[in-house]
């Protein structure tokens, strides 16, 4: 935990946070919490870490890539199973305004992070966004997985979703995938769109085809 503490204020102070140690440092912990919280089976620290290892690993492709690891700590900091629509993505960018602010992070970088947190929602971030398909690459890097990882990631998903019906479940996942594939391209980071794109397509594909769900 203090290895992404000290992370989380690296970001912060690069991005324009000006408030003192423990105040930037508490503002990380609240988000490390929201992160730990007992319901989380994919959408958890191993996630978090994840994005940012990706986002480290493509920083050179971003405009702003400190704004770039500050939606990865916020965009899915708030994450109840039982809502619908965008309303995590929604509630999350509130919580990042609300705490970036209270840093002292200049306002227009602020609406970055915002604007960068609710891309998530859709994954639909222009080509030439860079930052925007730098968060949503991270993001969905797991669904490049070789097969046996991705089906614990799918398995944690379902549990996540423990309290919906099964049919229920099927046909709502079944949604999610059709829409990712639907995507003209779900990687658009040079390497990851390189190495990823085929195996991402293939898991999505092969999930879809085992939830037996009609077109």
């Amino acid at each position: 935990m203090t290895g992404l503490l000290t992370r989380w204020r690296t970001a912060a102070v690069a991005a324009g946070a000006i408030r003192d140690e423990a105040t930037t440092t508490a503002a990380g912990a609240e988000l490390l919490q929201r992160w730990r919280e007992p319901h989380r089976r994919y959408h958890d620290v191993r996630h978090l870490a994840a994005v940012l290892a990706v986002v480290d690993e493509a920083a050179g492709q971003a405009a702003r890539p400190d704004l770039v690891r500050l939606a990865a700590w916020c965009h899915d900091a708030v994450y109840d199973p039982r809502a619908g629509g965008d309303a995590n993505e929604r509630a999350s960018a509130e919580l990042a305004a609300g705490l970036l602010t209270g840093l002292g992070i200049p306002a227009e970088a602020v609406h970055e992070v915002v604007r960068l947190v609710l891309l998530t929602a859709g994954h639909r971030a222009a080509p030439e966004d860079r930052d925007g398909t730098l968060l949503c690459d991270a993001d969905l890097a797991i669904l490049a997985s070789p097969a046996a990882e991705y089906d614990r990631y799918a398995a944690a998903i379902r549990a996540e979703y423990a309290h919906v019906p099964d049919s229920s479940f099927r046909a709502g996942r079944a949604a999610v995938l059709r829409n990712l594939l639907a995507l003209p391209a779900l990687y658009h980071t040079p390497e990851l769109a390189r190495r990823g794109e085929r195996p991402a397509r293939d898991n999505l594909r092969r999930e879809l085809a085992g939830l037996g769900v009609p077109d």
